[in-house]
């Protein structure tokens, strides 16, 4: 099964939902949907199963045009981020609820729930209720349902998003290892650079109902296509900074000047947005080329084995991400350092002109 969108668009009460989305799923591949709230990644999911009618444009599923079949009629499933079972059902009831509704023979229905529940480790809690699972538990009742039927396209909606960190990443693993063995299309939605990163499969960066880029992630992170690609792969979203280059200087938010360094080279003069990503900042200089801010502590939020360092001075804000858990006063006076390479130059409408070289950088 392939799967092609061309020249799709969806508007809802005025607004673009999904704008001009060309997009092509290869049979057996594993796909990241990634974009912030309200970028498109429902609307796109929701077209794909039939659930939503585009405004124009086509879906090809095995070459055939389905835009105007019903989701009845396209063999898909799909898995929401809410645990959505029938709490009156046992969990073996609930996961073979798509094969008798098409008719399966009994025995073949018990053989397909035992397989598809050994898969996804709940094997021992098929007599239960869903009520009487946890929240992991029902969600891989949920997925069993879905992988259960054998659909062609299988659909995730963030569907690890209400879950602890060490269940999600249990369950992204088991969804890479699963799908190596299946030859249908898996498409998950997701609001996290670090998931998609972690997922792998080709990534599609949906903003604001536009597709921005297509490809590897950690293709994308390198080499984001324009400002708000690089935003959606930093987490927390990458500080900006408005300055110019002229006269052999680098000038940020008439705050302060420095040389130009090596890494600008053939950089034209002129105004420009400076990208930073937050885990590439730093509290002591690295190198003589670093470029020094003097800043004071907004505030030192703790997350975890990291510390997000808000600062701030009158010309500017930034947000550093710093491993380990650090304990800042506000307004106690520090100085930040940032290095040239690992800037990224975009011109005033967002358009990239330069991204850190990765070798030069660090992977990340």
């Amino acid at each position: 099964m392939s799967l092609v969108l061309e020249n799709v668009y969806r508007k809802v009460e005025g607004v673009n939902h999904l704008h001009n989305i060309n997009l092509e799923f290869k049979p057996g591949s594993f796909n990241v949907l990634l974009g912030r709230t309200l970028a498109g990644k429902t609307s796109l999911m929701r077209t794909i199963a039939g659930l939503d009618k585009v405004d124009s444009g086509k879906v090809f599923m095995d070459s055939e045009d389905v835009t105007l079949t019903s989701v009845q009629k396209r063999n898909i499933s799909m898995v929401y981020q809410q645990f959505i079972n029938y709490p009156n059902m046992t969990v073996f009831e609930n996961i073979a609820s798509p094969l008798k509704l098409s008719g399966t023979p009994a025995a073949e229905i018990r053989k397909r729930v035992q397989e598809t529940a050994e898969m996804l480790h709940i094997e021992s809690f098929l007599s239960r209720h869903p009520l009487e699972l946890s929240g992991g538990q029902q969600q891989r009742t949920a997925m069993a349902r879905a992988l259960v039927k054998d659909a062609s396209i299988i659909l995730f909606d963030e569907p690890l998003v209400n879950l602890d960190y060490k269940l999600r990443e249990e369950l992204r693993q088991e969804l890479r290892e699963l799908f190596k063995l299946r030859n249908s299309i898996a498409i998950y939605a997701t609001t996290e650079p670090n998931e998609a990163l972690a997922l792998g499969g080709t990534t599609s960066l949906l903003h604001q109902g536009q597709l921005l880029q297509s490809g590897p992630a950690i293709e994308q992170y390198h080499q984001p296509v324009n400002l708000h690609a690089a935003d959606l792969y930093s987490e927390p979203p990458i500080n900006l900074l408005k300055g110019h280059i002229k006269d052999a200087e680098l000038s940020i938010e008439n705050y302060a000047s420095f040389p130009v360094a090596t890494t600008f080279d053939g950089i034209e003069e002129g105004p420009y947005t400076f990208g930073i990503r937050p885990s590439h900042i730093s509290l002591v200089p690295k190198h003589d080329s670093d470029i020094e801010l003097s800043t004071v502590v907004d505030v030192a939020e703790i997350s975890a084995s990291e510390t997000f360092l808000h600062v701030a001075n009158q010309d500017l804000q930034m947000v550093l991400q710093l491993s380990g858990v650090h304990d800042y006063r506000t307004n106690t006076p520090v100085k930040i350092y940032i290095p040239p390479e690992k800037l990224f130059i975009f011109e005033p409408d967002g358009t990239i002109i330069k991204a850190p070289n990765a070798q030069l950088a660090g992977e990340f």
